[in-house]
């Protein structure tokens, strides 16, 4: 399941987690983070327990947007032990993605 996180509860949720996370950023009105939703949806079946995947709306959440310098959707990001490891900006395959998660673990 995909953890919808917002600028209150990104710190618990995305910094102070014990697993690594896969951060999409993104809005409702963006094309491309529409296709990649399903992509980060199948990776998330294939990495459970493992990874944690969380998604935020950065037109409702401008404070953690305006922290990562977000200036285009969909931005993936990384992080491990509460730091961002790695950003991909734009809609990406799965093929992308599963690399840069399997650094993670």
């Amino acid at each position: 399941m995909v953890i919808d996180v917002s600028d209150q509860t990104f710190e618990s949720e995305v910094i102070k987690s014990s697993l690594p996370v896969l951060l999409d950023l993104w809005a409702p009105w963006c094309g491309p983070c529409r296709m990649v939703a399903p992509v980060i949806e199948s990776l998330e079946a294939k990495y459970d327990g493992k990874v944690k995947f969380c998604r935020l709306n950065v037109d409702e959440n401008p404070q953690t947007a305006a922290k990562y310098r977000i200036m285009s959707i969909p931005t993936l990001m990384f992080f491990k032990n509460g730091e961002a490891a790695d950003t991909v900006i734009g809609a990406v395959p799965e093929r992308v993605l599963q690399p840069k998660l399997d650094a993670l673990l």
